[in-house]
């Protein structure tokens, strides 16, 4: 067992017999009171938000959280198939643990799965994904006095703001935490 001292943005912790990922974590001393942390947590189940209270030096239990790179083979209903490196074996991981950034992925690229013991609880694509634009209007002249952004559509058929001079058949950039248009890749 650990204290709330010893919890991180990004421990994963089992909080009223649930897993819960720390999103954010504060430690505050008011006035006169005793000092606490306050943390807001994300539900590994079911995606909901919590936020609790930990006094200082409060026991928390952290759960052990082995990660693993995979590589992605192809979606499959509600699952994503996902293949080990090392014995090649393929894993069904349920899709919405990678969340909007499911879209961005295509064959062959790399996934980061979390498992407690042989469950996966996490899934996380690429932070930066490139991907050619199959289909964008062409950029009108005269319209580029603002950051005037247009909707493009990429290879794995997400659509992704990207500025007016970004034509189709080229390659760009993508932030998936963000769904935005990072830069162009020569």
């Amino acid at each position: 067992m650990a204290n709330s001292g010893d919890i991180n943005v990004g421990s994963v912790i089992r909080f009223n017999g649930e897993l819960c990922r720390v999103e954010e974590y504060q430690h505050r001393t008011p006035g006169n009171l005793r000092a606490f942390y306050q943390a807001r947590m994300r539900n590994l189940k079911n995606g909901k938000i919590v936020e609790n209270r930990f006094r200082a030096g409060e026991a928390v239990e952290v759960v052990r959280v082995d990660y693993k790179q995979m590589q992605f083979i192809y979606p499959e209903g509600d699952f994503i198939v996902v293949m080990d490196n090392e014995s090649y074996e393929q894993i069904y991981i349920p899709s919405f643990l990678l969340g909007d950034s499911l879209k961005f992925l295509k064959e062959g690229m790399e996934v980061k799965i979390s498992f407690e013991g042989d469950e996966p609880i996490l899934a996380e694509a690429p932070t930066f994904v490139e991907l050619i634009i199959t289909y964008a209007e062409p950029g009108e002249k005269g319209n580029t006095a603002t950051n005037a952004l247009k909707p493009a559509t990429m290879e794995t058929g997400a659509v992704v703001n990207v500025p007016l001079f970004v034509n189709e058949g080229e390659k760009i950039r993508i932030d998936t935490r963000t769904n935005s248009y990072v830069e162009r890749v020569k």
